[in-house]
């Protein structure tokens, strides 16, 4: 029997396949379906006109919930501001619960006893849209099977950009406790992430695009540092309309 259960989906800040058209409820419904413990979400809006000024952290927390105990959750903003320009983003150099933002979010049916956060630096290059700043979210979750610290991240869509804070997460990583479950929107093909961690990967699949995948760039990775964590029944799923599969797994804490 699995341990903790997560899952890794990319909300597209709520918007369905046919662009501007906006459906957060049917995607955080079709997220909680997921029946997970932990759940990282990429492309998060924050109190952003453009998706109704919506606390869109909160309203999945809610759906996961349903009519059960409150989840854990919290919002890492990327940016202040909507992002796709540089006259109406900017980098946050912290999250502000009160600024709209843009960014990721990490929610958890157990109690997290301590959250982190890391900022990375962009992509410099602005074509054809310009990257935003990226952000790395840790939780430490309490488990009845024991601490889990998991990571949800998104990084740059510019591949070595991508690479590089990748190495960067792993470095700012390593004195968090283990079992570490990484989480997240990599924008880095198949077995790329493993390779440049030494972490093992939990799910093998195509994620993107999710009406005809074809590359895997959403990744379930853990380091069990000598724990004998292992991640087991990893498989992608649609979650909602979303561009992207997600991805779920499970954890087993073997000792």
């Amino acid at each position: 029997m699995a341990d903790l259960r997560v899952a890794t989906a990319n909300a597209a800040s709520g918007r369905t396949g046919l662009g501007s058209a906006r459906d957060l409820a049917g995607w955080a419904a079709s997220a909680a379906s997921l029946d997970v413990d932990v759940l990282a979400v990429q492309e998060v809006d924050h109190l952003l006109p453009r998706s109704g000024s919506a606390d869109q952290t909160a309203e999945i927390a809610a759906a996961c919930a349903g009519t059960g105990p409150a989840w854990s959750s919290r919002f890492a903003a990327a940016v202040h501001g909507t992002p796709g320009r540089s006259t109406t983003m900017r980098p946050a150099p912290a999250t502000l619960p009160h600024e709209p933002s843009y960014g990721i979010a990490l929610l958890s049916r157990y109690a997290v006893r301590n959250w982190h956060e890391l900022r990375m630096a962009p992509a410099r290059f602005v074509v054809p849209v310009p990257d935003e700043q990226r952000v790395a979210l840790a939780a430490e979750v309490v488990t009845p099977g024991g601490a889990v610290t998991v990571v949800a991240t998104h990084l740059s869509f510019a591949p070595l950009r991508a690479a590089a804070q990748l190495r960067e997460l792993v470095a700012w990583a390593a004195d968090l406790p283990r079992p570490l479950v990484l989480l997240g929107d990599l924008n880095l093909p198949g077995r790329l992430p493993a390779r440049l961690t030494g972490w093992t990967p939990g799910v093998s699949a195509a994620t993107y695009p999710a009406s005809r995948p074809v590359v895997q760039l959403d990744h379930v990775l853990l380091d069990a540092g000598g724990t004998g964590a292992r991640l087991i029944d990893g498989q992608a799923r649609t979650v909602g309309r979303s561009d992207h599969l997600g991805l779920r797994a499970e954890l087993v804490l073997d000792g």
